[in-house]
């Protein structure tokens, strides 16, 4: 009797003192978590970008890179991780760990590639939202010689002469042949694609006549536009651009119509909702400084900013809607 006492006294003591680490190890856990959270970032962080030196997409990021460095306190180093349409760097940043050293810029390439391709990732739900901090409409943009001053005109017109307009992209998959698509699906209307490599010959071909119209980004055109050797008729945001105010914005003609060259940054799956918070608070600071509003005005860029879940839903949003214009029109490409 006595044993069985003291066995059960022993074992009671034992769960107590057991209980009494465990909670212990917990409180000591959670205060080390509130103090390594309080200090991030202790190192340089890495801010993945998809693609070679001197694109868009790298042009935002090494812009945004210094002020990114002092308001995080640690530098942040711009890693290009170029191939593959921009999937290899996606999927770098999509396996990294989720604890904020790893986050990575994209651009509106990253909506078409998931529905060009079958990707080792989801695109929308692999990945943390941080912003999605500014995008650039395309021009719909005409040779002066088509008789047309409005869309409205422009479907007229293309509807009278059904099959005989040709359109330029900058390449069969990109974001401005699906953009063309999407609008052509829109309107109701069919003309012929051609695809450039690359943005300047096919806005040299636009200017001389070879093709009838284009859909791109605000730079590339504005100047052409001055001189008149081309018409710009709308912008393919939801609303007009801040830069050409005077544009109508195709939503007008067609309600809820919007695709656009954006950037956006993310972090892997699971990215603490505290340095998701971070992040976006110093992006937003970032992208009010005189540097960034420079970069972005050169771009045609107007700032987006906002709560992380915009990006999402704007890939909610993008990526099936690009996805049935890929079936529609049948595109076809080699990642």
């Amino acid at each position: 009797m006595f044993y069985n006492h003291f066995l059960n006294l022993t074992f009671v003591s034992l769960h107590g003192i057991c209980s009494a680490i465990c909670f212990a190890a917990l409180l000591a856990a959670n205060a080390h978590a509130q103090q390594s959270a309080a200090a991030y970032p202790v190192k340089p962080v890495r801010l993945v970008v998809p693609f070679p030196p001197g694109g868009g997409t790298d042009a935002i990021a090494r812009a945004a890179a210094q002020g990114l460095s002092d308001g995080l306190g640690q530098s942040v180093v711009v890693d290009n991780r170029p191939g593959a349409g921009g999937t290899i760097g996606a999927e770098l940043g999509v396996r990294a760990a989720p604890d904020g050293y790893t986050l990575t810029m994209v651009s509106a390439s990253y909506a078409a590639n998931a529905a060009l391709f079958q990707l080792p990732y989801d695109a929308v739900n692999d990945i943390t939202p941080v912003m999605l901090m500014a995008e650039a409409g395309f021009i719909v943009a005409i040779h002066p010689g088509v008789p047309a001053k409005s869309i409205k005109e422009l479907i007229a017109h293309a509807k009278a002469n059904s099959g005989s307009l040709n359109y330029a992209s900058s390449g069969t998959g990109g974001i401005t042949h699906l953009a063309s698509e999407l609008f052509l699906m829109a309107a109701g209307i069919r003309m012929t694609h051609i695809p450039y490599k690359g943005t300047g010959p096919s806005t040299v071909d636009l200017i001389s006549g070879q093709v009838q119209m284009k859909l791109s980004a605000v730079p590339s055109l504005v100047q052409h536009m001055a001189s008149g050797r081309v018409r710009g008729l709308a912008i393919t945001t939801l609303n007009r651009s801040a830069i050409l105010p005077e544009m109508p914005a195709l939503a007008e003609t067609f309600p809820g119509f919007q695709v656009s060259s954006w950037y956006g940054c993310w972090g892997p799956k699971h990215l603490p909702r505290d340095i998701v918070s971070r992040w976006n608070s110093v992006i937003a600071k970032t992208l009010a400084t005189p540097v960034m509003r420079e970069r972005m005005t050169a771009e045609g860029l107007d700032a987006i900013g906002g709560p992380p879940e915009r990006l999402r839903e704007r890939l909610k949003d993008e990526v099936p809607k690009l996805n049935k214009v890929v079936k529609a029109a049948n595109i076809r490409t080699i990642q």
